[in-house]
């Protein structure tokens, strides 16, 4: 591997429904896990239409592409001169190539460029089985492994998120696993292979190993091998060709790694990448050394807490200014919108159930109204309530999380239903308080959890208990779980629009003002539009009424 020179690829396209066009090409050369001279990256004009869902994950337009794109032909024409004909790898080799590039050349009447590689993905399944992080998507992976933050979503971004997973992560894995080759690499890719941890049915999440001990977990896969289904049947013949290989045959698994300790180096430190070796691996270590890992698993959980309620709080502070500048209209269309509801309800009633009923309508008009006043009220206190976060509130939130995420452990009054449902009442208050950006819930929490859970009348559950050892199983894989769901929603928070509209004003803070006034433009067009139907509607009530129904205004 370390001589073999190969090439790393990724697109950007117009979104996933044929014909699909590149929108933008990047790679860069390897000579074994490094990165050699100068990347390749070019945007493509094809003057092809982007789909929005495309756009708004990579941030290209067909404007942007006919201003800064290049003809297709000559990006390849440079492509294939950069490749010269080395094996091309992407993160999803079939995608990229089979899906995006072969009909594309073919289109174009360009020859095939480069070789095929391997499946940078699949090698990333493999040699990370059973994958800590819950799934192998790139962006997981990243922070997982707390690799550089890159371009996500850009061609250019992903290729350089690839190489670092691939130097930092998967080559440790690879050597340790005798794969010192690029045939050996490769190889392992193509071999049949399915992960360890079962995916479906009756034993989902289980690792196919405990079937040496577990004879109904054997006999499921036993039964998986006699399915109908050839797929299924090949599954389950796999598993128990594992199951009965002699253990020198079977790879080492990323699980069987453990932390190491040399040069007084702590839990803590073992779960940050350092310079020497920064491949973060959870293990499934010993019952004796599960209270140790649970120490930088709590640490790698309250980081992510505090960093998505960080965001989460930046992210309705700049709603909220909209909201604040806006609200005039917002209120206004929703008025319209009310009265144009009652008046259709006032039209049904007065033809199906007489006068008198249909006053009633107008009744719950006023009252509905008044509900909807109310509400705008409260949202307003809201929004004047939300403040841009100092260095102070940033370092308190990472303070307060240190001291929530202690009390996570899911399964702790598993035995006792009423403190259990207890614990579920304040894990609750946790997740609204910080789905609000409530700091000052946040706190009262923090400070006194006991005193909490007292004051909100759920009993006493005397938090501060220690955890029984036949429990720590549970919570380190429940902690495992909860740094990946928090993985998931800081991604989905920083793919959102919203995120979006954040970081753009953080460069220019005039953009909040002009968001508003485009707002506020479309909406007095859409309460023009709703008052011509609400004039439309009254005029019915007017005719049907004799003029004298319907005090719905």
């Amino acid at each position: 591997m370390q001589n073999s020179e190969w090439i790393i690829l990724d697109t950007e396209t117009t979104g996933f429904a044929p014909p699909i066009f590149v929108v933008e090409l990047a790679a860069q050369r390897m000579r074994g896990w490094e990165p050699q001279g100068a990347p390749f990256r070019r945007m493509l004009n094809q003057n092809a239409d982007i789909s929005s869902e495309a756009s708004r994950v990579h941030g290209y337009t067909r404007e942007i592409l006919e201003r800064d794109g290049e003809p297709a032909i000559d990006v390849y024409r440079d492509f294939a001169a950069y490749t010269d004909g080395l094996p091309i790898v992407s993160y999803n080799l079939k995608y990229d190539l089979d899906d995006v590039l072969k009909p594309e050349w073919s289109r174009l009447g360009v020859k095939p460029i480069g070789a095929e590689g391997f499946c940078a993905l699949k090698l990333a399944q493999r040699l990370l089985d059973p994958v800590p992080a819950g799934n192998c998507k790139l962006q997981t992976l990243r922070q997982f492994y707390r690799l550089p933050e890159r371009g996500a979503h850009t061609a250019m971004g992903d290729v350089e998120t690839v190489i670092d997973l691939m130097r930092d992560v998967l080559q440790p894995l690879a050597q340790d696993q005798g794969l010192a080759a690029w045939n050996d690499v490769r190889a392992i890719t193509e071999e049949e292979w399915f992960p360890s941890r079962i995916a479906f049915g009756k034993f989902k999440g289980r690792d196919f190993m405990a079937a040496t001990d577990d004879a109904q977990l054997k006999s499921w896969l036993v039964w998986l091998s006699e399915s109908s289904n050839q797929r299924s049947a090949v599954m389950g013949k796999w598993y128990l060709s594992r199951l009965d290989a002699p253990a020198g045959m079977l790879r080492r698994r990323s699980s069987d790694r453990v932390f190491g300790h040399a040069n007084g180096q702590t839990e803590q430190d073992a779960f940050r990448p350092s310079a020497e070796s920064p491949v973060i691996l959870y293990r499934n270590p010993e019952v004796e050394r599960l209270q140790a890992l649970i120490v930088p698993a709590r640490f790698r959980l309250a980081e992510l807490e505090a960093a998505y309620t960080k965001g989460k709080l930046a992210v309705d502070y700049i709603q909220a200014q909209i909201f604040k500048l806006v609200r005039e209209q917002y209120q206004a269309r929703d008025r319209v919108r009310l009265v144009v509801e009652y008046r259709r309800k006032f039209l049904d009633t007065l033809m199906a159930e007489g006068d008198e009923r249909a006053e009633q309508v107008a009744n719950e008009y006023k009252e509905a109204r008044a509900e909807s006043d109310a509400n705008y009220d409260k949202a307003s206190a809201a929004a004047a309530s939300k403040r841009i976060l100092s260095k102070e509130d940033q370092d308190e939130i990472n303070l307060l999380w240190r001291k929530l995420v202690s009390l996570f452990h899911p399964d702790r009054f598993a035995g006792v239903p009423e403190k259990k449902a207890a614990y579920e009442s304040l894990t609750a208050s946790i997740n609204r308080a910080r789905g609000e950006g409530n700091i000052e819930l946040l706190r009262e929490i923090a400070d006194d959890p006991d005193g909490f859970v007292l004051r909100q009348g759920w009993g006493a559950l005397n938090l501060k208990e220690e955890v029984q050892l036949k429990a720590l199983h549970k919570l380190y894989a429940a902690l495992q779980l909860e740094i990946v769901n928090l993985l998931e929603m800081l991604n989905q928070l920083h793919e959102s629009p919203e995120y979006e509209l954040l970081t753009l004003s953080q460069r220019n803070p005039q953009l909040v003002e002009v968001v508003a006034e485009q707002q506020r433009k479309a909406i007095i067009k859409e309460i023009a539009a709703i008052k011509e139907e609400a004039a439309r509607l009254q005029s019915e009530i007017d005719d049907l009424a004799g003029g004298g129904g319907g005090n719905i205004v």
